[in-house]
């Protein structure tokens, strides 16, 4: 069978190609925006790209059309298909139909944090023996890949996004997954280009819970509003909350102010078990995430001590404070962070991490959110604990960044990514941290970093 993807880069349709070939099927694809790490992921896995939007594309005819929810009517690609009658479906009702029947579906949803916690929840099981397979919207670094089929009678788990399906369909992607398990981390106002409000994105949460079965689980982080919200408007599955609060289930106490040691505290009817985590993540936010991940695993039957003990050998997923190089003392950070709270979560775990040297933030406000400006009022205290602000006005913005560098001292404000990293290596020594936060490819900014810092050291 010849499947064709139309956005085949996404990190989401990236991960459906991977899956397709593991199944056998004949894979292609196109997009518009190619760049690491899905599209060295879909090379190295033999799948064939044709790097924008044509209806040559669809010749030879393949069997099915997977279209990518960021294509809409207009496309050549999207129009061709139409017109040629062919057989089309989006990449949630794919995975729907083809890959999740009959397994045991463990869906992560939450505004932040998704593809961290999915990676977690998988590594454990696979710890465990489990063999799970996982569509993730990252590369998982203990697993190379961001999907794979895993055993026939493991679990699947499916990183959860609340963004609509496709043009033709426009409930959000997690509808389709109907998991026995799911984990609802966070929840805040995020899409602005198709959500009018956060109860909007509530309403779609509630659509979630309605699909797992009664004989399922809900985690539910503590301390957050939104999903308490959801949870008001029915529940018909057992909840547990894990978080920080005296009464959940499941507790998270830090015992380092950078949360590289944490315990977790379980408590159930016939008692409570208690065990320590030392690891080499930072932060609270990840220390959650953990925490998240441990629950659910724990409902696939996974020891709560070993699957602690496992969290010490967890890599973060690429692009999650993944470190890209070090020179001359210069680390280079990137991160996929994108959305106010991430951001200031991200830069408050770095700074606790980095006691000697300063954080350099460099930012390109490049999600449908930001770049609407709807939580533009937000990021100036966003990025609190940085020490200098290097903000990028990516082309297209429908507002000037300027106001965010009036709103304090070391921010400045760039239009051009040359002068940009000219800016942050003059002011870069050893011991600083220049962390890159974006959810796209910055004009290969990583790169550029490090080679004008090689350049300086001679």
């Amino acid at each position: 069978m010849h499947l064709h993807i139309i956005g085949i880069c996404g990190t989401f349709m990236g991960s459906l190609a991977l899956l397709a070939r593991e199944l056998g099927y004949e894979v292609s694809g196109s997009d518009a925006n190619v760049y690491p790490p899905m599209s060295t992921q879909l090379e190295a896995a033999g799948i064939a790209l044709s790097e924008g939007y044509r209806a040559e594309n669809l010749t030879p005819r393949p069997d099915l059309v997977v279209v990518g929810n960021a294509l809409s009517r207009g496309n050549p690609e999207v129009e061709a298909l139409l017109n040629q009658g062919l057989a089309y479906t989006s990449g949630a009702e794919w995975l729907a139909r083809f890959v999740l029947p009959g397994r045991r579906v463990v869906a992560v949803a939450g505004t932040h944090g998704k593809t961290t916690t999915a990676s977690l929840l998988a590594w454990l099981l696979e710890s465990a023996g489990l063999e799970p397979g996982f569509l993730i919207g990252g590369v998982p670094r203990n697993f190379g890949v961001s999907a794979r089929l895993g055993g026939a009678d493991a679990p699947f788990v499916v990183e959860a996004d609340e963004y609509d399906t496709a043009f033709f369909d426009k409930r959000s992607k997690f509808v389709h997954y109907r998991p026995s398990v799911a984990v609802l981390s966070n929840l805040e106002f995020d899409h602005a280009d198709i959500f009018p409000d956060l109860a909007a994105i509530e309403r779609q949460f509630h659509h979630l819970v309605r699909t797992v079965p009664g004989n399922g689980r809900l985690f539910v982080a503590d301390g957050q509003p939104a999903l308490e919200r959801v949870l008001a408007q029915g529940v018909w599955t057992p909840v547990e909350h894990f978080g920080s609060d005296a009464t959940s289930e499941w507790q998270l106490r830090l015992e380092r102010s950078d949360a590289q040691r944490f315990s977790v505290r379980h408590t159930k009817a016939s008692g409570s078990e208690e065990v320590q985590v030392t690891w080499t993540l930072t932060g609270e936010h990840n220390a959650r995430n953990a925490l998240a991940a441990l629950a659910a695993a724990h409902a696939c039957g996974v020891e709560l001590a070993p699957a602690c003990a496992a969290l010490e050998h967890f890599q973060t997923p690429k692009r999650r404070q993944e470190v890209r190089g070090e020179i001359g003392g210069v680390q280079v950070i990137d991160d996929f962070a994108h959305h106010p709270t991430a951001i200031a979560a991200t830069l408050g775990g770095l700074r606790s991490a980095t006691p000697n040297g300063r954080l350099l933030a460099v930012i390109e406000p490049r999600s449908n959110t930001m770049r609407l400006g709807a939580l533009r009022e937000r990021l100036s205290e966003s990025v609190a604990q940085a020490d200098s602000v290097f903000w990028y006005q990516p082309p297209g913005l429908d507002w000037s960044m300027s106001s965010l560098v009036d709103a304090g001292r070391h921010r400045q404000l760039f239009d051009d990514i040359d002068t940009l990293v000219a800016a942050v290596v003059a002011q870069a020594f050893s011991g600083d941290r220049i962390v890159v936060m974006s959810n796209g490819g910055f004009g290969g900014i990583h790169e550029r970093l490090l080679a004008a810092l090689a350049e300086r050291q001679g």
